[in-house]
This record gives structure tokens, C-alpha cells and sequence, in this order.
């Protein structure tokens, strides 16, 4: 086996140890839960600097959907088996999943969200990468993905976030 199989191994042993921990991870991976906590923030930019605000909710929204659409399909083009599919006795807590795995889009978005949000509001890096890891974390667990699918899934989302993050920030300093 290598890494990969390995610590998929060692990270979804942890499923069905501990009922707190079970919960707490299914938490991670519902995606109400982070758009909930990205919406409550957003409102609350908007409430600061309602033009801010309003431009970075729409662009992040347009940024998910991206993410989503090309996180999509890429796992159609790599046509990577998930771990459920592959390995007999993994634990799951919320089945297998759709039919392929690379890259996890649950990653994707997240790291979109936390590198986005990162660029424009520093502030915010280190509650965005803590969630990120947390949501990456949280796929293995529950047996939906690979590390490297998670792993992919930040780099493309990081690269989309930041590179959206910056473009708005030039964009924005321009239009001032």
C-alpha cells in the first residue's frame, strides 16, 4: 500500500471509535454548517461595508459554482474509484458517495471560500484554514475520499480563492 491507502486507512479508523467524534466530523462535511458560518459573516461585512460586502458575496457565490462545476468534472475525466468502492471495511457514516473521487469538492469549496476570503479580509485566515483542514479532515473520516483527493481539492480551490481574491482587490483599488 502506499501513503495515500495508508493514512485513508489510519484517518477512517477513526470512525465508529467515538460517537462525539462521529458527530463532530459529520458537522465538518455537511455543507449547510459552512455556507451557514460563511452567510452569518458575510451579513455581517455587509453590515460594515455594504458595497464590500454585497461584491464579495456575489463573487464568492459565482466562485462556488465554478469550483463546483470543474471539481465536477474533473472527478468525470480522472474516473477515480472512492475508497468505499475500492476497499472492503471501510467505515462510512453517510454511504459511498457519488461515483468518482478526485478531488473531493467538499475540499474544493472550502478552499475557495477560506483563500478568497483570506485575500480580502487577512483577518479571517486562520478560522478559514482551521475549517478548511476540518472539512478535508472530515472526507477521509467519513470514507468518501482519499487524502490526495482532498489534497487536490484545496490546490484547485486555493488557486481559484486567491486568484479571484487578488484580481477583486486590483479591480477595487482601481474603481477608488
Amino acid at each position: 500500500m502506499n501513503w495515500d491507502t495508508v493514512l485513508f486507512h489510519t484517518i477512517n479508523g477513526w470512525t465508529g471509535q467515538s460517537p462525539a467524534l462521529d458527530w463532530f466530523m459529520l458537522q465538518c462535511s455537511t455543507a449547510g454548517n459552512f455556507v451557514a458560518l460563511v452567510v452569518v459573516w458575510l451579513v455581517w461585512q455587509l453590515w460594515i461595508n455594504w458595497r464590500q460586502g454585497l461584491l464579495a458575496a456575489s463573487v464568492l457565490g459565482v466562485l462556488i459554482g465554478v469550483g463546483d462545476f470543474t471539481g465536477t468534472q474533473l472527478k468525470i475525466w480522472m474516473a477515480r474509484p472512492r475508497p468505499c468502492q475500492v476497499w472492503l471495511n471501510v467505515n462510512e457514516l453517510t454511504g459511498c458517495g457519488g461515483a468518482f473521487s478526485m478531488p473531493s469538492n467538499h475540499a474544493l469549496n472550502a478552499a475557495t471560500a477560506a483563500a478568497f476570503l483570506g485575500v480580502l479580509f487577512p483577518s479571517t485566515r486562520w478560522v478559514g484554514g482551521i475549517l478548511m483542514v476540518l472539512i478535508g479532515l472530515s472526507r477521509v473520516s467519513l470514507g468518501a475520499h482519499y487524502p490526495t483527493d482532498v489534497i487536490a481539492g484545496w490546490a484547485i480551490g486555493g488557486i481559484l480563492g486567491m486568484t479571484a481574491g487578488y484580481l477583486m482587490l486590483q479591480a477595487t483599488a482601481k474603481s477608488l
